[in-house]
């Protein structure tokens, strides 16, 4: 059995780390997670203590944020120094949970 991905490992991976949250179930487990794990937003406000979006950021510093339009384009985009992550894939352990198409 493998051991259980984080967060915090998302947040190392380097780059701007952006995290796709497909549905209601995938989001409010981020949030949970990120939570457990210490995270908060800038502001220093608690995950749970607000919704999740769509896509969201992890940073290194320990904090989330909302990506706002411009980065729903560049995430749309794949800007360079990107790395997008299908939180419902990393979860479950799959080996291909990077978006590389849209």
């Amino acid at each position: 059995m493998s051991e259980k991905r984080t967060v915090t490992e998302l947040s190392r991976l380097g780059g701007r780390v952006y995290v796709y949250l497909k549905d209601d179930c995938t989001g409010e487990s981020f949030l949970k997670a990120t939570e457990a794990e210490g995270f908060t937003f800038g502001d220093g406000v608690k995950p749970t203590d607000r919704h999740y979006s769509r896509v969201m950021a992890v940073h290194a510093d320990g904090t989330i944020n909302y990506v706002g339009a411009m980065g729903m384009v560049a995430f749309g985009a794949n800007a360079d120094g990107m790395v997008r992550v299908d939180f419902s894939e990393y979860l479950k352990g799959s080996d291909d949970f990077f978006i590389e198409k849209l």
